[in-house]
């Protein structure tokens, strides 16, 4: 059987994952409600 204990002192995280993980962070994404936002100021402009 598996011993769960020992499996887990053994574990370590992926290095890959922690990069992916950095890049998502430092990336300036715009979400839906930036998209809104911007449409909205555009269209009060034009007024």
């Amino acid at each position: 059987m598996i011993n769960f204990e020992e499996e887990l002192k053994k574990f370590h995280k992926s290095l890959e994952i922690e990069d992916v993980q950095d890049a998502i962070y430092n990336q300036d994404l715009t979400d839906m409600a930036d998209v809104l936002v911007g449409m909205i100021k555009e269209v009060k402009e034009e007024e």
